[in-house]
């Protein structure tokens, strides 16, 4: 979306986060996102100029927008290209400078997330293990970061009631 609106690739497109769980309240962060505009890089922010875009529509769509995908291409389709990003990114690592979004445990995170949950941060990878990013996280974002861990708790919760009733 960030590429479509400023006229590049999404290979110009850096550092976006996915924070949380893999559902309408995922919250994509462009708060420390990159995009080269001209041979330079610059901020999203800088970029777009257009805050009301990056505070709504944007998230909105992105919170949607797997529904979108699984209705066309069925629940497989999805899973295998996360599947197979993360095991690139896994693999690989990830270039200097970058860095991707990846659903693990959330033990020991800096960022306010209660311990115990699958939720999707920020991650540098290298020599086939994944690092925590330590970046500032604005009131808005922790907002959006918290509404989606309650959710997830909810889910850990449901499901661990699940198990415990078969």
């Amino acid at each position: 979306m960030i590429a479509l609106k400023l006229g590049v690739t999404s290979d110009d497109v850096k550092n976006v986060i996915i924070w949380g769980n893999h559902s309408s309240t995922q919250y994509p962060d462009v708060n420390h996102a990159k995009v080269k505009l001209q041979a330079k890089e610059v901020g999203v922010y800088e970029a777009v100029k257009d805050d009301s875009w990056l505070k709504g529509e944007i998230i909105m769509t992105v919170q949607q927008c797997d529904a979108v995908v699984i209705k066309a291409r069925k629940p497989s389709s999805a899973m295998s290209k996360a599947i197979s990003d993360h095991i690139r990114d896994i693999w690989f690592g990830t270039p200097e400078g970058e860095f991707v979004s990846m659903g693990i445990i959330s033990d020991g995170n800096s960022c306010g997330v209660p311990d115990d949950l699958l939720y999707s941060f920020p991650v540098t990878t290298k020599d086939k293990t994944w690092k925590f990013l330590e970046i500032p996280v604005n009131v808005f974002s922790l907002e959006k970061m918290d509404l989606t861990a309650k959710e997830l708790a909810e889910e850990k919760e449901t499901a661990f009631e699940c198990i415990s009733s078969a």
